[in-house]
């Protein structure tokens, strides 16, 4: 490691849960449970126009199970081009408010906010939604500020699988 470089060696924890639904009805549950961000609910960004207690307040009510999808990815059609028949969809879930917690910290931590998530059928056709545990991505930024963030942001996906009837992994409510 030099002063122009940084090496951040962690260990992530993949959390996959079996799904017990057809495909498209998890996905409608999730895409319910976690709405798109749309950045037209807020306005007129600019600083001198708009603050932060605003942005947090439509944030809370734009995200009632604290997430917000940034993006979605059918990334099965171009592999059904390939040849592959399973189904796989990738998303970035997040909220910028609870980043912001992290960012005045380190910006760097948009490395890892949103989180990345994903629906996606395995080759014995088994669905599974699997996302990294929070808390593990961003204990590597070795901040405790940033690590208790990543721990209240385990506590949240905890809340998100009860919504989604998942079965909660006992790693995200230690």
């Amino acid at each position: 490691m030099t002063d122009r470089t940084r090496v951040a060696t962690h260990q992530v924890r993949r959390l996959e849960i079996a799904i017990d639904l057809p495909f498209e009805e998890f996905r409608q549950r999730y895409e319910q449970a976690v709405p798109p961000f749309n950045p037209g609910h807020f306005g007129d960004l600019d600083p001198d126009r708009t603050d932060w207690a605003t942005i947090r307040r439509i944030t809370d009510q734009q995200a009632p199970h604290d997430f917000l999808l940034y993006w979605r990815a059918e990334t099965d059609l171009m592999m059904r081009v390939a040849g592959h028949a399973r189904r796989c969809t990738a998303y970035l879930m997040g909220n910028h408010t609870i980043a912001e917690r992290m960012y005045r910290h380190n910006p760097g931590v948009m490395l890892y906010a949103p989180l990345r998530t994903a629906i996606y059928e395995d080759h014995d056709d088994r669905l599974w939604f699997s996302v990294d545990q929070p808390s593990t991505r961003f204990s590597s930024f070795d901040d405790p500020e940033i690590a208790d963030v990543g721990v209240d942001l385990d506590g949240k996906l905890a809340e998100l699988f009860t919504t989604l009837g998942l079965e909660v992994p006992a790693e995200l409510t230690r």
